[in-house]
């Protein structure tokens, strides 16, 4: 794992870069090499190219899961400490909350994931020590996401200590913000069904500002982000009495 994300880091700090640097850097084989590029293009981080991994351009899960990877798969780690075993949890779309599933399934034992994400869910499908309970409605293919009336009944018949979500951007007057109304709604609803909602973000969201109002600062309990976070919003989040958590 930890040479995955390291070659994923030298994909997204160089955008392009040939086998035979990847294998010097890292000091094993080739050979190694091409496999461990071959696993990274299964998952969507990078593609392949004429003896380079390059990095991926775009605007799907897949691809913006390669961007600030380091990053959030930080956030991600962090976040983790925060799950138990035997616990049931939600968590919402979004690719920090991918790798906080993954992270999740690699060192927590029969956690259940409760999430409207068929991304998520495929993300982690080969993994056995979490259960997964996919949550259906209308979905959008774009994002890969349940969403509407459906959806909302469902949630109702949970209710969990825990909920991890993800955000678009940041208003210091209306909260965390969002592109799509109905994904939106989804997060309402994980908030009623949830005892914490925690934010997962990389501080370039607070430097953003989506259409459309996501949650505001009362419904959050924590915020894990990195320490790239404007001081604004720092202070912001605390006279909120949100709890910060920065790596």
């Amino acid at each position: 794992m930890e040479r995955l994300d390291e070659i994923v880091k030298l994909v997204s700090e160089f955008e392009r870069i040939d086998v035979n640097t990847l294998s010097d850097r890292l000091k094993v084989s080739k050979v190694t090499i091409r496999k461990d590029l071959d696993k990274l293009e299964t998952k969507g981080l990078l593609r392949r190219e004429h003896g380079y991994a390059v990095l991926n351009s775009g605007d799907d899960l897949n691809v913006r899961l390669s961007f600030h990877y380091d990053t959030k798969r930080r956030i991600a780690q962090e976040a983790a400490k925060i799950v138990q075993d035997n616990e049931t949890i939600m968590i919402e779309s979004g690719s920090t909350c991918a790798l906080l599933a993954e992270e999740i399934c690699r060192t927590k034992k029969n956690v259940k994931i409760i999430t409207n994400s068929y991304f998520i869910a495929d993300y982690i499908k080969q993994t056995d020590s979490c259960k997964i309970i996919l949550l259906g409605g209308e979905f959008q293919k774009d994002s890969q996401v349940t969403v509407g009336p459906l959806l909302k009944e469902m949630i109702r018949f949970f209710h969990v200590e825990h909920a991890f979500v993800g955000t678009d951007g940041y208003d210091e007057n209306l909260g965390f913000t969002g592109k799509d109304l109905m994904r939106s709604e989804v997060v309402q609803y994980m908030s009623e069904a949830s005892d914490q909602m925690i934010v997962l973000t990389d501080s370039s969201k607070f430097t953003r500002k989506g259409i459309v109002k996501r949650f505001g600062f009362k419904q959050i309990a924590q915020v894990v982000t990195d320490k790239a976070i404007p001081k604004e919003a720092v202070e912001r989040l605390k006279a909120a009495d949100i709890k910060l958590t920065l790596i």
